[in-house]
C-alpha cells in the first residue's frame, strides 16, 4: 500500500473521530463547564488514557509491530500470529492483575496524580470513583492495540483507525442519556454517566476488532501465557520505549499534577485546549506514525535504506504541509474557535478567554509534536529503544522544570508553554541522533519545500488575521452568527493557504501524490 494512502486512512477515520470529539466535548462543556465535577472526571479520565497511550499504543505498537511484521515476512503467516498468541496472553493476564491493583490503590493513585484535590473532599472522592469505574477501559484497549497492530502489518489500516470513533460515539450517547438518568442514584452526576460510556467503549471497541481480524484470516486463541524468546525481546523493547515514545503523554500527566495545585478550573482548562490540539495532532501525526511504522520495519528487514530515508522525507514533507498552517490558524483564532466550540452552559467568556490562552501554547508545539511522530518510527523499526529512552528522560526533566518556572507567573498557560518547550527539545534531538547515525537527511526537495511551506503558512496567518477583525461583529453575535463567520474565516483560511502554496511553490499536488505513491522498495 501505498504510503499516502494509508495516512489518509488513517487519518481520515481519525478526523471523523476527532470531529465526534468535538460534539462530545461541546456537550461534556455545557453539562459540566470547568467545575470540580469536570476537574475530577479529567483526571480520572487521564488515567486509563495515559496508560492506554504510553503502553498500549506508545511502547506496546512500536515493539510488537517491527517484531510481527518481521516474523510475517520472513516466517510467514502461521509463526507471526503464534506469536501474537503468546503476546496477546502475556498482555491479558498482566493487565488484568493491574487494573484489579488499581481498583484497590485508586485513592491513593489520585492523590499521586491530583495532589491538590486532597484539599477538596467533594471533588477528590468524584475522582476516586470515577478512576475505579473508567480503568477496565485499560484492559480491553491494550488487547484492541495488539489487533490493531496485526491488521496494520498486513495493510489493513481502516479498522483500528476508526475505533476511537465508538469510544466518542458511547461517551456522547452517556451524555445525552444523563437527562432520562439524573434521577437516578447511580448516576448523581453527569460525570458518572460520562465514566460508565468510557468502560464501555472498551468491550466495544475490542468486540469491533475482533470481528476485523476473523474478517482477516487471524483467529486469535486465549493460550497458557510463556515467556518464550519473541516475548521476552517483546517485552524487552516495551519497557524503555514506553519512556521514550510516550514522553508527550509523561509531559501531560506532569501538567495535571501540577495544574491540580492552581485554582479549580485550571485541569479543565487544559484538557479542552489539548483537544482542540489533538484534531490535527490526530489526523497527521499519529495517521502517519501508524502508517510509517510498519512500512519502515519492512525496509529495514529488507535492507533497503534508500526506500526508507525517502519515505521519512515524504513523511516529513507531508506532516510540515499540513501542521505549520494549523499551528499558526490556532493560534491565530484561538479565541473564536474556543468560543464557537464550547461558550455555552456552564462554559462562559471567563472560561472562553483562560482556554483560548492555553490553546495558543500548546499549538505552538504543534509541528514539534507531529515530527516526534515521525522521527520516533526510525528508531522502533531497528529495534533501538534505547536512544529514545534517553531523550524521553531530558525532555520530561525539562518539562518538569519549566511547569515549575512558569506555573507561577502564567498559571495554567505556563504549564502547555513548557509542554510545548519540552516537544520541541524531545523532537530536535531525535533529528539530531538519526542524522548522525545516517540513517535521516533530508533531500534537495524537503530543503526547498519546507521555507516555501513556511511563507505560505505566514501569509495565510497574516490573512486570516485581518480577517479576524473585519468579522469581529459577527463574532460576537447571536450562535448561528459565530458559527458562520468562524466557518468562513477557516474557509477563507484554507483558500489562501493553498493558493500561497501553489504559487510559492510550496506544494504541486500532483507531484506530492505521486511521490506518496512511489514504490515502497
Amino acid at each position: 500500500m501505498a504510503l499516502l494512502r494509508a495516512i489518509t486512512t488513517v487519518g481520515g477515520y481519525t478526523g471523523v473521530s476527532r470531529v465526534l470529539g468535538f460534539i462530545r466535548d461541546i456537550l461534556i462543556a455545557a453539562a459540566l463547564g470547568a467545575g470540580p465535577v469536570a476537574d475530577a472526571f479529567f483526571v480520572a479520565f487521564k488515567f486509563p488514557n495515559f496508560f492506554r497511550r504510553l503502553f498500549a499504543e506508545g511502547a506496546f505498537a512500536a515493539g510488537f509491530v517491527p517484531l510481527f511484521a518481521g516474523e510475517l515476512a520472513s516466517e510467514g503467516d502461521e509463526s507471526a500470529i503464534r506469536f501474537a498468541e503468546e503476546a496477546l496472553s502475556v498482555l491479558f493476564f498482566t493487565l488484568l492483575v493491574f487494573v484489579l491493583l488499581v481498583e484497590v490503590a485508586a485513592p491513593w493513585l489520585v492523590y499521586v496524580l491530583a495532589p491538590g484535590f486532597a484539599d477538596e473532599p467533594y471533588k477528590y472522592s468524584l475522582a476516586v470513583e470515577f478512576v475505579r469505574i473508567t480503568f477496565p477501559y485499560l484492559l480491553f484497549i491494550a488487547l484492541v492495540s495488539l489487533q490493531g497492530g496485526i491488521l496494520n502489518s498486513l495493510d489493513r489500516f481502516a479498522a483500528q483507525a476508526a475505533t476511537p470513533i465508538l469510544l466518542n460515539l458511547c461517551m456522547i450517547g452517556a451524555i445525552l442519556a444523563y437527562g432520562p438518568l439524573g434521577n437516578d442514584p447511580g448516576f448523581p452526576t453527569a460525570g458518572h454517566a460520562l465514566a460508565w460510556g468510557v468502560a464501555a467503549a472498551g468491550f466495544v471497541q475490542f468486540a469491533f476488532l475482533y470481528i476485523a481480524c476473523r474478517r482477516a484470516g487471524v483467529w486469535l486463541r486465549l493460550v497458557r501465557p510463556r515467556l518464550t524468546p519473541m516475548v521476552k525481546t517483546l517485552l524487552k523493547r516495551i519497557l524503555p520505549v514506553a519512556l521514550g515514545a510516550g514522553v508527550y503523554q509523561v509531559s501531560l500527566v506532569i501538567d495535571i499534577v501540577i495544574a491540580s495545585l492552581l485554582p479549580t478550573g485550571a485541569i479543565s482548562y487544559l484538557y479542552y485546549a489539548d483537544r482542540v490540539t489533538q484534531l490535527p495532532l490526530g489526523v497527521v501525526g499519529v495517521a502517519i506514525g501508524t502508517a510509517l511504522l510498519p512500512l519502515l520495519s519492512r525496509h529495514w528487514r529488507e535492507g533497503a535504506e534508500p526506500a526508507a530515508l525517502h519515505s521519512q522525507n515524504r513523511a516529513m514533507e507531508f506532516a510540515v504541509l499540513l501542521t505549520l498552517p494549523a499551528a499558526l490558524a490556532l493560534i491565530v483564532l484561538a479565541d473564536p474557535l474556543i468560543a464557537v466550540l464550547f461558550q455555552r452552559g456552564a462554559f462562559g467568556p471567563e472560561q472562553t478567554v483562560a482556554t483560548a490562552r492555553a490553546l495558543a501554547a500548546f499549538a505552538c508545539g504543534l509541528p514539534a509534536f507531529v515530527m516526534i511522530k515521525v522521527l520516533a518510527p526510525a528508531f522502533f523499526a531497528r529495534g533501538d529503544t534505547a536512544t529514545p529512552v534517553k531523550i524521553g528522560l531530558l525532555a520530561v526533566s525539562v518539562n518538569l522544570v519549566l511547569n515549575l518556572a512558569l506555573m507561577i507567573p502564567l498559571a495554567h498557560v505556563g504549564i502547555a508553554l513548557a509542554t510545548t518547550l519540552s516537544s520541541w527539545l524531545n523532537a530536535g534531538l531525535l533529528a539530531r541522533a538519526l542524522t548522525r547515525r545516517g540513517q535521516f537527511a533530508a533531500d534537495e526537495r524537503l530543503k526547498t519545500r519546507v521555507p516555501r511551506i513556511a511563507a505560505a503558512a505566514v501569509v495565510m496567518a497574516a490573512a486570516v488575521l485581518a480577517l479576524d477583525f473585519a468579522a469581529a461583529p459577527w463574532l460576537a453575535g447571536s450562535e448561528p452568527e459565530r458559527i458562520a463567520a468562524l466557518a468562513a474565516l477557516v474557509a477563507a483560511g484554507l483558500a489562501v493557504f493553498a493558493a500561497a502554496a501553489h504559487v510559492l511553490g510550496a506544494a504541486r499536488w500532483g507531484e506530492l501524490r505521486r511521490g506518496f505513491a512511489a514504490p515502497d522498495a
